[in-house]
């Protein structure tokens, strides 16, 4: 069947222009998005506006980061982003590994909660997240911000890793006690760079989750001086005229490290994926 799958010209075909349709519908969103960045303002609201501009305009994509601190946004953003990443990797491989390998009461209890705090949306707790960052004074801060997108998305981590664990085989880390390993070299030596696809996966879930969070940033911060560029691209809106070729200019380069970022990694994907998903 699979053969003559392969030898079909016409299935081939259609193959080829299902992928190419799919790309141009995921793609055309940064394409209108590139092409408004490029024009001028007068441009954006003429009566006869063409998708593609008439002038292009790319001194846009300079003028961004003189009209407002996009520079600013940008670092918090990455600040707020890889804190989260890592804090939440740094708690999520030692819950994983003791789900996965160790045996303690309360263990299906503790399993049947993480998955049940996937059930809550931020905005429905956001009322008692905000009172409890009011009494911990880390409003308004990236520090706040870092220890909420930990919590959201260290759920997740637990679940993920937990699985990629019980995908390595236990004889693995017996054989390094037996080499004189104690189990948190055998961890650290063998687990983890066996469990690597996994933890690339986790890493880039909530690097993009925590990059792209808006609800939360909205409400805790206020200063100018640490909105991420989620919150800081509202600059561009105005009370009578948005800029948008600012507005999409700006969000262009917001979606560049997410790109960078899954073109580096994005060949551990799917096989982190797989592993994440045994049952145990």
């Amino acid at each position: 069947m699979k053969d003559a799958w392969k030898k079909s010209p016409l299935k081939k075909i259609a193959l080829v222009v299902f992928c190419l349709t799919l790309a141009v519908v995921i793609l055309y969103p940064y394409f209108v998005m590139f092409t408004t960045a490029a024009k001028p303002n007068d441009e954006l609201y003429s009566n006869d506006m063409s998708i593609l501009p008439r002038t292009w305009h790319l001194n846009n994509f300079i003028e961004i980061w003189k009209k407002a601190p996009v520079a600013k946004f940008f670092v918090n953003s990455v600040a707020v982003a890889l804190g989260s990443t890592l804090l939440a990797i740094a708690c999520g491989i030692p819950a994983a590994y003791s789900l996965a390998r160790m045996k303690f009461k309360g263990k299906g209890i503790f399993l049947g909660l993480i998955i049940m705090s996937q059930m809550f949306a931020p905005v429905v707790l956001l009322p008692g997240i905000y009172k409890l960052m009011v009494n911990l004074h880390t409003t308004d801060s990236l520090a706040g911000l870092i220890l909420l997108n930990t919590a959201f998305n260290q759920a997740f981590a637990i679940w993920l890793l937990r699985g990629t664990f019980l995908s390595i085989s236990p004889e693995m880390e017996q054989a390094a006690k037996i080499d004189g390993c104690n189990r948190m070299q055998a961890m650290f030596r063998i687990l983890l760079p066996m469990a690597a696809p996994g933890i690339v996966t986790a890493l880039i879930f909530i690097f993009i989750n925590a990059w792209n969070e808006y609800t939360m940033a909205m409400t805790l911060i206020s200063s100018e001086a640490v909105k991420p560029i989620t919150v800081g691209i509202n600059v561009f809106y105005g009370y009578n005229m948005i800029q948008w070729q600012y507005l999409f200019a700006t969000s262009i380069f917001a979606t560049i490290p997410v790109v960078i970022l899954f073109l580096f990694i994005e060949k551990h994907l799917v096989s982190g994926l797989t592993a994440g998903g045994v049952k145990g």
